[in-house]
């Protein structure tokens, strides 16, 4: 059995006429070689249009709650004690066995309905891990709302276990973030019980965030990339917002006094050093984003820098706020427009201009395709091969 849910050739024919589409909009393909190109990787699966994908996701998610509702009055004679865990089970693995016969039998791929019996099986499937850690542990015990609760990591553990089976299966984007999410909150919670573990755990944080990111970078260099590219993509977002968030003043001041119960929050330790993290990392990931360049950088580094300048703002205020966000938004107008006419033209290797409006250039890879992708023509009289297929292997000495 495969680990894959989904042919893997579906997210490589799809990447495939996307970058031809693009290509053909810049002009790097002419619409022969464009039409070769859809017609050598056709799309084999259904997908349809966003509003259509959002119809079939609220129908499905409404059809398993309806097929609950049903379960439940078949169920009402069972104890009340397991009631919801038994129900829980059955939608659960009802649920997954009706994706599963969904994608063979239909050949979805992200088509709205497989994307909703995916959310409603992790869903009851945490119901269910909930439910019996609860029955577990002891009744002194059973306050989830606290972090540091020692026991949370019995549900915490296998959840993200699950969650990481149906990431690896499925390439769902959705999943792959709750996946992450569940391996913060077990780092936070083991931290929590140790001593000293709530005065260092930004700097834990930032550390899984760094090892976080090394790992996507080599999950880049895997041979089923495109499988996991969406996933991928949306990972390097979110690891990048957690090592600014766990530098960031403001979320490390307020996140302390939380876990410390109370009421308002007070200075706490090293606070240039969080002042200094707020500050320099969105600079440092403007500076990387257009060094490299990378959009994903340099986006991330901008949505930073206004936080930062939030943050900032929020402890050491100068101006009153209507007067500071005139000036803010006048500034950050200046700024975009001189931008936008300075990378007009290309400069520096970055230009404002979209892709599609950019002057065709060819590189290597779209080369490579223009030269492969031609449609075959008829051969012309008097010049023909003798015996020879693609690539010459077989041809005689004469023509």
């Amino acid at each position: 059995m495969s680990l894959k849910a989904y042919n893997p050739a579906w997210a490589y024919q799809e990447a495939m006429q996307q970058a031809a589409a693009r290509w053909h909009r810049r002009g790097l393909l002419t619409a022969e070689q464009h039409q070769a190109i859809r017609a050598r990787y056709p799309l084999e699966f259904y997908r349809p249009g966003l509003f259509l994908r959002i119809g079939l996701f609220l129908f499905t998610c409404i059809g398993v709650a309806g097929a609950a509702g049903f379960l439940a009055l078949i169920l009402s004679d069972v104890v009340s004690s397991s009631f919801l865990k038994v129900l829980a089970f059955l939608c659960a693995a009802g649920s997954l066995a009706v994706l599963e016969m969904s994608i063979r039998g239909s050949r979805i791929y992200h088509a709205g309905a497989d994307n909703a019996l995916l959310y409603c099986c992790l869903g009851w499937v945490t119901v269910l891990f909930t439910g019996v850690v609860y029955d577990v542990i002891p009744v002194a015990s059973r306050h989830y709302e606290s972090l540091g609760n020692p026991y949370l990591q019995l549900a915490l553990g296998p959840l993200f276990v699950v969650f990481l089976v149906a990431t690896i299966r499925y390439a769902d984007r959705l999943v792959a973030a709750a996946t992450y999410l569940l391996l913060l909150l077990l780092v936070v919670n083991a931290a929590l019980q140790v001593p000293y573990g709530q005065a260092l755990l930004p700097f834990v944080l930032m550390l899984v965030a760094v090892g976080a990111y090394w790992l996507v970078r080599q999950l880049h260099k895997r041979p089923d990339y495109l499988y996991y590219r969406s996933c991928l993509t949306l990972l390097e977002v979110l690891v990048l917002l957690t090592f600014y968030a766990a530098g960031n003043y403001y979320v490390v001041r307020e996140a302390n006094a939380m876990l410390s119960g109370a009421f308002t929050s007070t200075q706490i330790p090293l606070a240039p050093v969080f002042y200094a993290l707020t500050a320099g990392i969105p600079l440092y990931y403007i500076v990387t984003g257009l060094r490299r360049p990378s959009r994903i950088w340099l986006l991330t580094g901008l949505l930073t820098a206004v936080c930062s300048v939030a943050t900032l703002r929020y402890y050491r205020s100068l101006l009153p706020p209507e007067i500071a966000a005139v000036l803010a938004g006048v500034v950050l107008l200046a700024v975009a427009a001189w931008a936008a006419r300075y990378l007009r033209p290309e400069r520096h290797g970055l230009t404002s201009l979209p892709d599609d409006e950019q002057p065709p250039h060819f590189n290597l890879e779209s080369l490579v395709v223009a030269q492969t992708a031609v449609v075959p023509q008829a051969p012309q009289p008097g010049f023909e091969f003798g015996g020879g297929q693609f690539g010459g292997g077989g041809a005689e000495s004469t023509y």
